[in-house]
C-alpha cells in the first residue's frame, strides 16, 4: 500500500491562537510527525469507537467478499479523535493506495477533476474537514460518488463543452468535525456514517500505553491513569501530555512517569486535575468574578479574557459545557454550581448561575 500525504491548510482555529493551548484538540505542528508513529494500521489494534469499529468492520468484509469498493464513508466527531487513523487503516484493511487531500484545499472543479483522474480502481480518496469544500468542487463530487463520472467543461461563454469523463471506482472517506454544516445532497451519498465519540478514561489508558511503548517511555500504571483521566476524552490531547510529561521527566527526573511526576508535571503546564488549563479557567474565573456568574455574551466573556471570542466559544466551551462547568443558554454564558465549586468560591444569593443538573436550552 502507498499513501501520497497533502499538505493540511492552516486549521479553522490557527488564526484565533488556539493551538497555545496544550489541551486544544487541533492538530499543531509538532503532532502529525509523531501521530503518523502512533497510528495504528489494522482496525483490531485501533483502541476505542467501538460500535464504528464493528460497523466498519461489517462494511469492509462485505465488500471483500463481493470484490467491490465499499460505500462512501462519513467519519464525524470533534477533533483528535482518530478520524483520520481511521481512514488510513480502511485503505489499509482494503489492500489499496489512499490520496489525501482537504476541503479548504479544493477551491475549484479542476483540482477534484485532476484528483480524482488519478485514482486506480479501488483506491481510497481521504478528504479531511469535507465541510469546507467550495462549491463546484462538491458539485462535482455528486456525480463522481455516484457515477464514477466528472464533467469537465472546455472553454468558455457560448462555445463551452462539458466532456464526460470516466474515473475508477473509488472510495471516498470524509471526515468532518461539523456534521451539520454539511449539505444534504453530499451527506446522503454516503453509505455509511460513524459518529466517533469522547473516549473513556480507561480507553485513554490503553492508547497510552501503546504509544509510551512505541515512543520508548518508562511509565507505571498509575500515571498514564492520571494522564488519561486530564486529558478531555481526545487520544490527540493525551498523547500530546505524555510527550510533555516525558520532557519533565527526563529534564527533572529520573526519566520514570511515576504518578507524582506525571502531577508534578502538569502542573507545570497548567493542567488541573479535571483536565482545565490556563485559558478555561481563566473563562471560569472571568465568569464568576467579573460578572457574577453570568449570563453574559461570548464577545464580552472574550474581552474579559484577552482572546478571540472563536477561541472561547470553538475551543473552551465545548469542554466546559460537557464538564458540567458552563451552560449556554438564550441570553448568555451561566456559570453552573460545579464551576463555582472548582474554583473554590461560593456563589451569592442573587449569582445567575445554574446547577449542573439543570437542563439548559443551548442558543
Amino acid at each position: 500500500m502507498t499513501e501520497e500525504p497533502a499538505t493540511e491548510p492552516a486549521t479553522e482555529f490557527d488564526r484565533f491562537g488556539a493551538e497555545a493551548t496544550p489541551l486544544s484538540a487541533v492538530a499543531q505542528t509538532g503532532d502529525r510527525e509523531v501521530e503518523t508513529a502512533l497510528r495504528p494500521r489494522k482496525l483490531a489494534d485501533f483502541v476505542g469507537q467501538p460500535r464504528v469499529r464493528e460497523q466498519l468492520h461489517l462494511v469492509l468484509e462485505s465488500a471483500r467478499k463481493r470484490g467491490v469498493p465499499p460505500d462512501h464513508v462519513l467519519l464525524s466527531g470533534p477533533p483528535g479523535l482518530g478520524k483520520t487513523s481511521l481512514a488510513m487503516i480502511i485503505a489499509a484493511e482494503l489492500d489499496a493506495a489512499i490520496r489525501i487531500t482537504s476541503g479548504p484545499a479544493l477551491e475549484r472543479a479542476g483540482d477534484l477533476a485532476a484528483m480524482l483522474s488519478n485514482l486506480a480502481e479501488g483506491d481510497v480518496l481521504f478528504i479531511d474537514e469535507i465541510h469546507r469544500i467550495a462549491r463546484p468542487a462538491e458539485e462535482m463530487l455528486y456525480l463522481a460518488m455516484e457515477d464514477f463520472r466528472v464533467d469537465v467543461v472546455v472553454g468558455k461563454g457560448p462555445g463551452a463543452t462539458s466532456i464526460p469523463l470516466e474515473i475508477a471506482p473509488f472510495t471516498l472517506v470524509g471526515a468532518t468535525t461539523r456534521s451539520g454544516a454539511l449539505t444534504g445532497p453530499l451527506r446522503d451519498r454516503f453509505g455509511f456514517t460513524g459518529q466517533m465519540e469522547f473516549y473513556s478514561a480507561a480507553e485513554l489508558e490503553q492508547v497510552l500505553r501503546r504509544s509510551a511503548a512505541i515512543l520508548g517511555i518508562e511509565a507505571d500504571g498509575d500515571g498514564l491513569s492520571e494522564v488519561a483521566r486530564r486529558s478531555r476524552g481526545t487520544p490527540r490531547i493525551a498523547n500530546r501530555l505524555l510527550r510533555r510529561v516525558r520532557d519533565y521527566a527526563e529534564v527533572r527526573a529520573d526519566g520514570r512517569a511515576t504518578l507524582e511526576v506525571v502531577r508534578s508535571a502538569l502542573r507545570v503546564y497548567d493542567v488541573d486535575e479535571l483536565g482545565l488549563d490556563r485559558l478555561d479557567r481563566a473563562v471560569l474565573g472571568a465568569l464568576v468574578r467579573s460578572f457574577g456568574g453570568g449570563p453574559v455574551g461570548v464577545a464580552t466573556l472574550a474581552v474579559a479574557v484577552g482572546e478571540e471570542a472563536a477561541t472561547v466559544e470553538e475551543v473552551c466551551e465545548p469542554y466546559l459545557v460537557r464538564a458540567g462547568m458552563l451552560a449556554r443558554t438564550p441570553r448568555g454564558r451561566v456559570a453552573t454550581a460545579a464551576a463555582w465549586e472548582h474554583l473554590g468560591l461560593r456563589p451569592p444569593a442573587e449569582a445567575g448561575g445554574v446547577d449542573a443538573a439543570t437542563p439548559t436550552l443551548f442558543d
